[in-house]
């Protein structure tokens, strides 16, 4: 198996969860949607060439930012079988958002073969810039970035809590302000068909979701990203599949367990 292969499924899992538009698609996020009071934790099997390669668990719960209301996002990302005897793979990301699920804060640490990283983006929203520091915790080098972005940005886990709270119907599209801290882009997002999806968790009636990310929008990289949610007031997101270069190859999360924080 292809060390370029196992680096990108560590890459490209990070973009997952981007696939989001806002009720307003501009920038300003006004327009909050009904959220989670509960908090909620989601459990995934990921799939790369047919093999069981990671398992990754995202949890939203209710928190307080600055004293005012919010949200603590977790995702725990790790490889699993081969994969993780090649190459292994143990990621931690948090993130800090507002009540709308505007962009605070998040820290990603990032363990991928002997390589350690951490990276920290702060957003903020008054003077509409966000700073990224990169830490190389092996070499002990740091670098830092600034850009401009709008006075709302989301990341790529709290994105998907917003397109499940919008009940965008197939035929329809929307433009939504996506950033990872090195660039701030409007992505369009395309509610495509409905599908009926069979998981080890059960069977679906889905509407299938592409969010346009790859192809140098947000991720220079080639690909294709897609996201199937439930067709109904749960709107579970069951499945996402990841479309690389054929080099790479497909990667898939389905659910396999949701559950309270």
């Amino acid at each position: 198996m292809p060390r370029l292969g196992t680096i990108a499924l560590s890459a490209t899992l990070a973009a997952v969860f981007t696939a989001a538009p806002q009720s307003n698609p501009g920038r300003d996020g006004a327009a909050a949607p009904a959220l989670f009071p509960g908090g909620e934790t989601l459990s995934f099997r990921i799939e790369w060439r047919f093999i069981h390669a990671g398992n990754a668990r995202l949890t939203m719960t209710p928190s307080n930012n600055s004293g005012g209301a919010g949200w603590s996002a977790r995702m725990h990302l790790e490889s699993a079988g081969l994969v993780s005897r090649l190459y292994k793979i143990d990621t931690d990301y948090s993130a800090e958002l507002t009540e709308s699920l505007c962009m605070v804060s998040s820290l990603l640490t990032a363990n991928e073969g002997a390589r350690r990283r951490e990276t920290s983006v702060t957003f903020d929203a008054a003077r509409r810039k966000a700073n990224t520091v990169e830490r190389d915790l092996v070499k002990n080098q740091t670098a830092r970035h600034e850009i401009d972005t709008g006075p709302c940005e989301h990341d790529s886990v709290a994105a998907l809590f917003r397109l499940r709270a919008l009940e965008l119907q197939p035929g329809h599209s929307a433009e939504i302000p996506v950033s990872d801290g090195k660039k701030a882009v409007l992505a369009r997002v395309e509610a495509q068909e409905r599908e009926t999806i069979t998981t080890d968790f059960g069977k679906f009636n889905t509407v299938r979701y592409e969010a346009f990310l790859f192809n140098d929008v947000l991720y220079r990289r080639k690909g294709r990203l897609f996201v199937w949610l439930t067709d109904d007031e749960r709107r579970l997101p069951v499945q996402i599949r990841i479309r690389l270069p054929i080099y790479v190859g497909t990667v898939t999360l389905q659910l396999e367990k949701e559950g309270k924080a």
